[in-house]
């Protein structure tokens, strides 16, 4: 630890401090957890260079939740995510089956994550009913993307942890910095 002399008074670093983690949709970085049981494994030499500075730290939350790979797909029925959090919302495959506590539970989750690695970024899946920061499908399965986020998305914001997808992987970098 090197102590060194500022304006307020004494400040401490430590040298030896580690990096910032993010927390990733492992999809993303090739995990084949999908519904349909593959992963949608993209290429960008930022998330490369923090793969390499070990980052980060991946999850699907709808596996962490208890959901199986393969398993139906799942869209927000009719409501926002905030309103599935508040207990006014459910989270539903094409047959009907209620599977919103699995998408809580992933939530949650992810969060401790966060809480517990001190994670205050996130990269996520855009579109996903659980990691969508922007649009979401509509809960029709007419494959008619909604303005709105996921489940997980909208949990970790109510949190004060910033969530990017991965088309915002620079804007993400930016953020990073901020937090150097």
């Amino acid at each position: 630890m090197t102590v060194f002399e500022s304006q307020s008074g004494i400040s401490r670093i430590n040298r030896g401090a580690q990096k910032n983690k993010i927390l990733v949709s492992a999809c993303l970085l090739g995990q084949p957890v999908r519904f349909d049981g593959r992963a949608k494994e993209i290429k960008h030499v930022i998330l490369q260079r923090w793969q390499e500075q070990g980052r980060l730290l991946p999850i699907c939350p709808e596996v962490s939740g208890g959901l199986p790979v393969p398993r139906p797909a799942a869209e927000i029925s009719a409501c926002s995510a905030e309103d599935v959090i508040d207990g006014r919302g459910q989270v539903l495959t094409e047959d009907g089956d209620d599977v919103t506590r699995y998408f809580l539970c992933g939530a949650q989750h992810a969060l401790i994550l966060c809480r517990q690695q001190k994670i205050r970024l996130a990269i996520l899946k855009e579109n996903s009913p659980s990691c969508g920061s922007a649009q979401v499908y509509g809960g029709s399965f007419n494959a008619k993307l909604t303005p709105g986020a996921g489940i997980t998305s909208t949990l970790l914001r109510q949190n004060g942890i910033a969530v990017y997808n991965e088309l915002e992987i620079d804007a993400a970098d930016k953020y990073l910095k901020t937090l150097l």
